[in-house]
């Protein structure tokens, strides 16, 4: 029998599609103009962005519009849904929420509209979250009250190689000011409150990479936690860094590796790394 209560996000949550299928998940895709190409981002081959970063090509993203999120309510109603609950990046870095936010004004059933006060795994756990109590035969006011909680009690801790993608999306002038431009210092980010922020600063790859873990370790201690680590080009030093945690995260329920979100991808840039802990 379908379930009375639908889960929606969209695709900044980086969800891998057989979590997003086991789930029953429906995503809706943000969008990525690559020179004058516009497309879905289910739609780009997954090493379309980083040879587009090879080759220099101007790279914009945007959020879905309302028609996108229209379709995606009239999906979940067309299946039995009587109930929907939407969970989104944080509009502090995407207008998704306006987006679904007029199309929740349109729809046939009642939507729940969450902010996950992040992005990218953070804002995944938050709909899986709410995917499990909707499984579980939770109503859609428990699915939103759980997907709230699991998005505001996350931390993301970002490594990127360099500040340049970041720099051009204009995400961080403040922190490229803090960490400057020397190569061989490795910044280590965080979200909070919406906002990308400066964690640490790190002379050199391995040592900041070292330096991820042992954060990421030190929020999980004591807890019960989801993890996962997403990447953008680097899959072995993702697969590394996620058995390092693994090592010193026994207790971690959830273990996630993916491929950053394009949308996020394009302003991280290649050799991007990041680690999500989310307490359940």
């Amino acid at each position: 029998m379908p379930s009375r209560v639908a889960v929606v996000t969209d695709s900044t949550a980086s969800l891998p599609a057989r979590l997003a299928d086991r789930f029953d998940i429906i995503t809706v895709p943000a969008q990525i103009r690559i020179g004058s190409e516009l497309v879905d981002e289910g739609q780009l081959a997954p090493d379309g962005l980083l040879r587009a970063m090879e080759e220099q090509i101007p790279i914009t993203t945007q959020p879905p519009g309302p028609d996108a999120f229209s379709w995606a309510y009239q999906d979940a109603w067309a299946r039995g849904a009587e109930t929907i609950v939407s969970v989104h990046v944080t509009p502090k870095l995407s207008a998704v929420v306006d987006s679904a936010k007029q199309a929740a004004a349109k729809s046939r059933v009642p939507v729940f509209i969450v902010d996950s006060h992040s992005t990218g795994m953070t804002l995944g756990f938050a709909a899986l979250a709410a995917a499990r109590v909707v499984q579980s035969g939770g109503d859609a006011e428990n699915a939103r009250a759980v997907a709230e909680q699991r998005g505001r009690g996350a931390t993301g801790l970002i490594y990127v190689d360099t500040l340049q993608y970041l720099r051009q999306s204009g995400r961080i002038s403040a922190v490229a000011k803090l960490f400057g431009d020397a190569l061989s210092v490795k910044p280590l980010l965080t979200v909070v409150d919406g906002e990308v922020k400066p964690l640490d600063r790190v002379l050199g790859r391995d040592r900041a990479l070292g330096r991820l873990v042992d954060r990421a370790v030190a929020l999980a201690y004591g807890r019960n936690v989801d993890l996962a680590v997403e990447h953008l080009g680097a899959e072995k030093d993702g697969h590394v860094l996620l058995q390092q945690l693994q090592k010193r995260i026994p207790n971690a329920r959830d273990i996630v590796l993916t491929q950053v979100s394009a949308a996020i991808g394009a302003h991280v840039g290649p050799g991007a790394l990041a680690v999500t802990v989310s307490p359940f």
